[in-house]
């Protein structure tokens, strides 16, 4: 795998300046103007796909911080091209960048949905939730066309496995026939994450996800259909758009959303130089401010990778924004009644017995 060699440059819709190398490259590249004719740079830089094979499709997590021990990424790398996005660094240890080509540069999982079966008829497979989004968007742009998560989604729904989805992504109301069967049922959830009501700073800051009024559409969507929703206030970023929180969780619950999260950014190995270079470039006046409220957060540093810490951040400022959204969701009635366990006492292993879509979606 060989990375492509950009320099600080902004393309449209997209969300990183460069292309950094790895944290495990051990060759470097640098630029040189020896002089010669040098073709105009484009202004914007097309996405690539390529098969990413595997034995198996689910993931295991044991960390303390996440709801979730099961989790499926029906592609690495994500066309969203949110600048803060936390799994940037994964694409590091395939010999690309975190940079542009994490955005660009695009694996999808090929023959999902049949190596999906193939682990759900283990004999020993035990059912528990499995979380589509856990690292990158199951609904972005790609999605529309390779349909990786509606596969998995009905292998899913056949087997009446429990799932909880993430996304930022409208496009997941295009498998609403899937979803409102299996909410029936208890099988499903799903958690869209809103940012920003600001249409500009989404422009900038998540170039190719959803509108936030596309967003609280999609949940109001939802909600409707009687799938429970929640909103994701993530990632909170002080000075920038932690000011929003309330208005976010206001506009979620006005959509019908009975439940609500936050998160406070987090910058990992390569993203603290990434969204450095972003913020001096889309917000001069005020990075140097956004830098030193993040690492107030932070213990003095970048990022803080401790469990039970690295999602809400430590200090007054953490410490202010927990009882902001603790007050705003009192005051909303958001989190006001535990939220039921999604049911794995359904599931049927795949096989010719198994029930089929159309029976799940008649609640038979």
């Amino acid at each position: 795998m060989r990375r492509t060699l950009i320099g600080r440059q902004s393309f449209t819709g997209r969300g990183a300046l460069s292309n950094p190398p790895g944290r495990f490259d051990k060759q470097q590249l640098a630029s040189v103007d020896d002089g010669w004719y040098q073709e105009e740079a484009p202004e914007s830089i097309n996405t690539t796909l390529e098969p990413d094979r595997a034995r198996e499709v689910i993931t295991t997590n044991d960390s303390p911080d996440v709801p979730f021990e099961q989790s499926i990424n029906p592609y690495r790398g994500c066309e969203s091209s949110c600048i803060y996005c936390y799994a940037r660094p994964s694409h590091a240890y395939m010999g690309l960048s975190p940079g542009l080509d994490f955005e660009t540069r695009l694996f999808y999982k090929a023959d999902a949905a049949k190596v999906l079966e193939g682990q759900l008829a283990r004999p020993g497979y035990v059912c528990k939730s499995i979380t589509l989004g856990a690292n990158t968007d199951p609904y972005q742009p790609v999605e529309r066309r390779m349909k990786v998560t509606r596969s998995i989604l009905e292998v899913l729904a056949r087997t009446r496995h429990p799932v909880a989805i993430i996304t930022k992504h409208a496009l997941v109301l295009r498998d609403l026939d899937l979803l409102a069967g299996m909410a029936r049922e208890g099988l499903v959830s799903v958690a869209v994450s809103v940012t920003t009501l600001d249409t500009e700073l989404k422009r900038v800051m998540e170039p190719r996800a959803a509108s936030p009024q596309a967003r609280l559409r999609t949940l109001a969507t939802l909600s409707a259909a009687g799938i429970p929703t929640s909103v994701m206030a993530a990632p909170m970023i002080p000075a920038l758009n932690d000011h929003e929180l309330e208005a976010i969780l206001e506009a979620a619950a006005a959509a019908g959303v009975r439940w609500a999260g936050y998160v406070v950014v987090r910058l990992p190995y390569e993203i603290k130089d990434l969204f450095g270079e972003w913020l001096t470039e889309h917000f001069p006046d005020r990075a140097a401010h956004v830098m030193s409220l993040i690492r107030d957060m932070r213990g003095g540093r970048d990022n803080d990778p401790r469990f039970g810490t690295r999602m809400r951040g430590t200090g007054p400022y953490a410490q202010l924004l927990g009882n902001r959204f603790r007050l705003a969701c009192r005051r909303l009635k958001l989190n006001s009644e535990p939220r039921a366990s999604l049911d794995t006492t359904r599931f049927r292993p795949p096989g010719p017995a198994g029930p089929s879509v159309a029976q799940l979606q008649l609640g038979l």
